[in-house]
């Protein structure tokens, strides 16, 4: 069976583009390790661009420390980061990119 995606537009929100920043700032300036963080940045994006096309394959959470972001919030994991994001019609708005051990289940 195969997937068929939908054509989704992507909003990246300045507190997750803050996130991101600073993810990849922490690995540069911290660990002194910037191929590293290119590394990590392209995975990142990589992540991001599977959630753009298949934004419904995470599932909904529904916790209460996740409320914050509105309504039917999904996950992406990244490495020890999880991503938040909703989705409203073809757009997938991507809230924050936070430490996993943040997140309260």
């Amino acid at each position: 069976m195969e997937l068929i995606s939908t054509p989704y537009k992507m909003i990246i929100t300045e507190e997750a583009q803050h996130d991101i920043d600073a993810y990849i700032d922490t690995i540069i300036y911290t660990y002194d390790a910037p191929m590293t963080a290119k590394k990590h940045r392209d995975a990142l994006l990589n992540v991001l661009k599977t959630i753009k096309k298949y934004p419904e394959a995470n599932p909904i959470r529904d916790t209460i420390s996740l409320k914050q972001y509105g309504l039917h919030v999904r996950r992406a994991n990244f490495k020890k980061m999880a991503i938040l994001y909703t989705i409203n019609k073809n757009v997938v708005y991507v809230h924050r990119v936070v430490a996993a051990s943040l997140i309260t289940e």
